[in-house]
């Protein structure tokens, strides 16, 4: 089974961390981000693409065409221009169900094997500010119905992680624009789950690494990621 990572981004609210490095091979106790990431997939992913644009030729050489028994293949994304755009651009190399997660989170191993279970799946982290996140809205089965970017007012929600489970039937459907530049993967998805339910499981811990204080906390809890 195939699954993406997305790591294109130019990083621009860690800097000056991210000027001459990929914000996903930031280090954490010793390792790239985007090295945590990788092995906490789950034993079925067995090939990996990375979808690169800053500096992207400093996770080539880390990585090469394979990494602890994993095929790696590398997607240029021309345009920086959301999260949807970058996996459009592995159309062409993407069939039947995979994975997608950031390439500068930490994720929970038993919580991406928990949603690799399902056909279509958000994985969620409740959180107390929801107001710098996408917020998902369910029906009364706990389904994705919408998603709320970054609402105005503070409250209690579950938001997306950014790590979903999808299959090759997201490409039937136009990209959601969220900006002038950008186009959203969880609000195309929330498009298409109008006519195929999309399920939302909530994880057990997640850590989005979007600030340079973030590797300091990093560190502290990396060894529960771990476990």
């Amino acid at each position: 089974m195939q699954a993406v990572i997305l790591a294109a981004g130019k990083g621009t609210r860690m800097q000056p961390l991210t000027y001459d490095i990929p914000k996903a091979m930031l280090v954490v106790k010793g390792k790239p981000i985007l090295e945590y990431t990788i092995d906490f997939l789950p034993k079925e992913i067995d090939e990996v693409i990375i979808v690169v644009n800053h500096l992207g030729e400093q996770i080539r050489e880390y990585f090469g065409e394979c990494f602890n028994g994993r095929k790696i293949k590398y997607i240029m994304q021309e345009k920086l221009n959301g999260t949807g755009g970058a996996l459009q651009a592995c159309k062409d190399q993407l069939s039947g169900k995979f994975m997608v997660v950031m390439g500068d989170d930490l994720y929970y191993k038993n919580d991406l094997e928990k949603i690799l279970s399902h056909d279509l799946a958000i994985l969620a982290y409740e959180v107390e500010d929801s107001t710098k996140f996408g917020v998902l809205k369910t029906d009364i089965q706990g389904r994705l119905t919408e998603i709320i970017e970054k609402p105005k007012v503070k409250e209690r929600a579950l938001i997306s992680t950014n790590a979903f489970v999808l299959n090759d039937k997201f490409f039937d459907y136009e990209l959601v624009q969220i900006s002038e530049t950008e186009f959203g993967l969880p609000q195309t998805l929330a498009r298409m789950a109008k006519d195929h339910p999309v399920d939302i499981l909530k994880a057990t811990q997640w850590l989005p690494v979007g600030y340079p204080e973030d590797i300091e906390k990093a560190e502290k809890v990396i060894d529960k990621f771990t476990d």
